[in-house]
């Protein structure tokens, strides 16, 4: 299994139509700075491009993407060196400069005490901290574990993962431990899925600052119709073969070296920010449970172990707000007393506590 098969759909919003390119230029694909291990290949297979004389399809697709009827996809292609650093002197000795990992995991299942990962795709880069993008070439790692027990049949039918792909198979604990040694953050698109099982696997990563390209930014309010990692890359012209964790550890990052909405920062440069500020888990005890629809559409998630309806929320001002907006639509005239949970990075989204409150309404 992995994050990706939870649903995660923001509430719909109509969506936005972007004018027609004045001018379509078919990108390359770029050279790979680095040669990574065949195999972290081999899990993502890349089809061929079969020969069609006579068509010239990125020239079709720039006709049909003048049309308003049409829009076009392209397969999204993995880039493995950024260039260089814009404007950065040579001998700046790396200040400003953020190493970024971006994660993925494939799992049995989606209880991290019980079930085990199977797959796991890392991508290092260094990201200049002033405009949020990313240069340089990327380290990547990709590797299978067999968890010592059959795949359940339906992790199997979501990430194309069998039995025999894993049997035999171990991650390298020192690859992994040296890539996340030099992360300066963690990013995950629900890190709240992948923190607990990766750091039960490997302790190295309980001691790092995480931020979570799902939760950290507001999607709906950069116009976007879900938050699911594939819709938000088809948002952006891309598709991919999705539910591998290599692959999606690619079109994340390729994404958050985009601009989120009318946002002139880049979806790295806001989870940066977000890594340095303090989060609020708010826990909603004690609500009817005739609200519980009205909490899902606001974003809260169902706490199974603590049986509660849960948010993380991102400033001191977004936290008085949603204390508002609890006492005015779920819990009315009642007395109650909330729970609070202030988190930094370091414990954000892990399964372990920050700092208890309670607030009475």
């Amino acid at each position: 299994m992995t994050q990706a098969s939870f649903d995660f759909d923001a509430p719909p919003v109509p969506p936005v139509e972007a004018p027609a390119p004045a001018a379509c230029v078919a990108a390359p694909a770029p050279e790979p700075a680095t040669t990574p291990d065949p195999k972290a290949f081999e899990a993502v297979p890349q089809p061929e491009a079969e020969p069609a004389a006579g068509l010239d399809f990125e020239a079709l697709a720039c006709t049909l993407e003048q049309h308003p009827d049409f829009r076009v996809l392209r397969r999204l292609v993995p880039c493995m060196d950024f260039g260089p650093r814009p404007g950065a002197p040579v001998d700046d000795n790396g200040a400003g400069v953020q190493r970024v990992l971006v994660l993925d995991t494939e799992t049995t299942g989606l209880q991290h005490r019980s079930d085990k990962i199977i797959e796991l795709a890392m991508l290092l880069v260094q990201v200049d901290a002033a405009t949020g993008l990313p240069f340089g070439p990327v380290e990547l790692y990709e590797g299978f574990e067999d968890p010592g027990m059959p795949i359940p049949e339906v992790a199997q039918q979501v990430t194309g993962i069998r039995d025999e792909m894993v049997r035999g198979q171990r991650l390298d604990d020192a690859q992994v431990a040296s890539m996340v040694a030099r992360a300066d953050l963690v990013i995950a698109h629900n890190a709240g899925f992948d923190r607990p099982f990766v750091e039960a696997r490997f302790p190295v990563f309980a001691d790092k600052a995480w931020a979570c390209s799902f939760m950290d930014i507001d999607w709906k309010a950069a116009g976007a119709g879900s938050s699911k990692l594939s819709a938000l890359a088809q948002d952006h012209g891309w598709f991919y073969d999705a539910h591998r964790a290599q692959v999606d550890c690619h079109a994340l990052l390729q994404l958050l070296t985009r601009p989120v909405g009318r946002d002139a920062r880049t979806g790295l440069a806001l989870l940066l920010a977000a890594a340095a500020a303090p989060s609020f888990k708010l826990r909603a005890t004690g609500s009817p449970f005739e609200s519980k629809d009205l909490l899902k559409e606001r974003g809260y998630r169902w706490d199974a172990e603590a049986r509660v309806w849960a948010c993380t929320l991102p400033t001191p001002e977004r936290l008085e707000a949603e204390l508002v907006w609890l006492k005015s639509e779920v819990y009315g005239r009642r007395s109650v007393r909330l729970d609070i949970e202030a988190q930094d990075s370091r414990v954000r989204y892990a399964n372990r506590p920050g700092t208890l409150s309670e607030r009475a309404l």
